[in-house]
């Protein structure tokens, strides 16, 4: 039975100051922290956005989740944070905070994995219409069963989840074949033995496995793990400093940065042991298979660190002067490709009105609202002609996978978007 959670209403938290004394012949580095405006001066109505207090707070009471994090962006400003309920519920009730780190889940695919392969792509490094197996030797083609013929596919394929392949792998039978921590047996598993359901680019089915396979890429190209490379090229640059992977091996040392932020992080599903998942990721494949460091899943953050992340996307691949992707990779990044049947409906990595509306809501820009969710209780959603996004970190799955937050990210992108004045 749902526990009725006792709610800890948190006030609007006080950025970190990231301003540097004066001097003559240091120059002063563009903040990382998205500043703070007022709704009225982003041009918005406060009271409107008020209205999110009882929504999330309802959720709460509903025994939905324990607690969430909600931040709105306007532009590359922060003009709404606050948190709700409760970090933790079990061993111990703690407040939320609005520096809590989430298992964003799925929100992973965006932030790290296909962010990522657009910059690889801008690189000149590989390209949408390249064959995976150009990258992944003995992935298999699509074969129609009426004539045999193959179609080859495509790294766009992957990042549209148009490709065919199956949306998941039963994990124990898995592991009972292959054992845990072998994420080299899972891509050759994926290249060789996964079905492929439909011809690439004709329909769509959303599949973990795509990423994971994107992941494979990124590897193969760059020579470092994902963790790796989306760290020192995407959350390091834009000075999200509280946005790392937790790879379940080798743990860091008591005292290190990474070992400090899992401090920070609210913990998920209730284990067999009594005790809930905390800095581990709470997707099977990413735990069980991939070590924390996965295509599909593993990336932790804050609401803050994802904001300026948001706020990068939807500025043209840059914010506070520093840059992680082209205008125009941006642009391709966030437009349903003209190449697939239009029943895929998907951008490069993002949901879009057509498959994700609601998530997006019913009033903000059905042409160029992109957005994705995460399992574990996140989503992203950003209105691109208003410039407006949509945090909504919880935790569903704490302290067990019975939750919901489908209803509730609706209801805040509409009071958000009905808060728009100009």
């Amino acid at each position: 039975m749902k526990k009725v959670i006792a709610l800890t209403l948190a006030t609007l938290c006080v950025l970190p100051s990231f301003a540097r004394k004066e001097s003559k012949t240091l120059v002063k580095e563009p903040s990382a922290a998205l500043e703070r405006l007022s709704p009225e001066e982003a041009g918005m109505s406060r009271a409107k956005l008020d209205l999110i207090d009882s929504a999330v707070n309802a959720s709460i009471v509903r025994g939905d989740i324990p607690g969430a994090v909600v931040s709105v962006v306007r532009g590359d400003k922060i003009v709404f944070l606050r948190s709700y309920g409760n970090k933790s519920v079990v061993p111990d009730t703690i407040p939320m905070s609005t520096e809590t780190l989430f298992d964003l889940a799925s929100l992973s695919k965006c932030v790290g994995t296909a962010t990522s392969v657009m910059q690889l792509l801008e690189r000149g490094k590989i390209r949408l219409e390249d064959s995976v197996a150009m990258y992944i030797p003995g992935f298999k083609p699509w074969v129609d069963p009426q004539t045999g013929e193959k179609d080859r596919i495509t790294i766009m394929d992957l990042l549209t989840h148009s490709s065919g392949l199956d949306a998941y792998i039963n994990v124990p039978a898995y592991v009972a074949e292959y054992g845990e921590n072998t994420p080299d047996s899972l891509l050759n598993f994926i290249a060789k033995r996964v079905r492929r359901n439909f011809k690439p680019g004709t329909d769509m089915i959303y599949s973990c496995l795509n990423f994971i396979t994107l992941q494979g890429i990124v590897e193969k190209v760059t020579g470092e793990r994902l963790c790796d490379y989306a760290q020192k090229n995407i959350f390091d640059p834009l000075g999200m400093a509280h946005t790392t992977y937790f790879p379940l091996y080798g743990r860091p040392q008591p005292n290190s940065r990474t070992a400090s932020l899992a401090g920070l992080c609210a913990p998920t599903e209730v284990q067999s042991d009594g005790k809930p998942l905390t800095a581990a990721v709470h997707d099977p494949i990413a735990r069980r298979i991939n070590a924390g460091i996965s295509g599909n899943a593993g990336v932790f953050t804050n609401a803050e660190d994802l904001s300026i992340y948001a706020a990068a996307i939807m500025n043209g691949g840059a914010v506070n002067g520093r840059r992680i992707l082209g205008s125009e990779t941006v642009r391709r990044m966030t437009t349903i490709p003209l190449e697939n049947d239009p029943s895929v409906g998907r951008a490069l990595g993002w949901d879009t009105y057509l498959v994700g509306g609601v998530t997006s809501g019913e009033i903000f820009s059905m042409d160029h609202t992109v957005g994705h969710t995460g399992y574990t209780g996140t989503s992203l959603v950003m209105d691109l002609d208003n410039k407006t996004a949509v945090i909504i970190l919880a935790h569903r799955v704490h302290p067990s996978d019975d939750g919901s937050v489908a209803r509730l990210r609706c209801v805040v992108a509409n009071i958000v978007a009905g808060a728009i004045e100009e």
